[in-house]
């Protein structure tokens, strides 16, 4: 009787051990359970990458560059700052106007998405919502429909609240202003120009319209 009692609890025993290995089996190599065990992996992963990238580009980002001094430049002259100079200063000339856009070097430095308008008058790609390379030279936008140049003015206007103002483009023969007697911008009030993609300073569908 003693010996039956001891051979069931063995049996039971077994029995259990067998249910506890059969349960740590199938957490530990379901398809479903593995599944989801790569998926909180991989989660935890982004999420402590995207901290360490994070903290790698606030220690490799560049010093901005002091605001330009004023001054009034030909087409030929804003040629050269496309953001391949050695300081990678950046200007667009917007409705006559010439802006340092160096703080959007992102959208316009080499390898944006309007590097096309870097170093060039950007008025008519703006007003047509074209990204190709401006034409050479002066252009006096006399083609353009009302529209257009509504368009144009509404550029010229959100370059003013986003980036400094460095001077006029100069017509074919136009001299150029002496501007030493103005006071230089303080490092405050370029700072409070703020970074965008052009395509949404636009208001509404021309926004819509250029991103396309």
């Amino acid at each position: 009787m003693a010996e039956h009692k001891a051979s069931k609890a063995a049996d039971d025993a077994s029995a259990e051990e067998l249910s506890w290995s059969g349960l740590l089996l199938e957490v530990f190599f379901s398809p479903l359970n593995l599944a989801l065990a790569s998926i909180c992996i991989y989660l935890i992963y982004k999420i402590f990458f995207s901290r360490q990238h994070s903290r790698s580009t606030d220690v490799r980002r560049e010093p901005e560059l002091p605001p330009m001094k004023r001054r009034d430049m030909t087409p030929e002259e804003i040629r050269k700052y496309d953001g391949t100079g050695e300081d990678g200063r950046v200007l667009v000339a917007v409705n006559g106007k010439v802006f340092d856009v160096t703080r959007g070097r992102n959208f316009y430095g080499p390898g944006g998405p309007y590097h096309a308008f870097a170093g060039h008058d950007a008025s008519r790609g703006l007003a047509t919502f074209s990204v190709e390379r401006p034409k050479e030279g002066y252009d006096d936008l006399s083609d353009l429909n009302p529209m257009e140049m509504e368009s144009v003015r509404e550029w010229e206007m959100q370059f003013t609240e986003k980036y400094h103002y460095v001077g006029r483009l100069l017509k074919p023969g136009e001299e150029p202003t002496d501007y030493s007697d103005e006071e230089e911008p303080s490092a405050a009030e370029a700072a409070t120009k703020k970074d965008g993609d052009p395509s949404a300073a636009a208001s509404g569908g021309d926004a819509k319209a250029h991103a396309d």
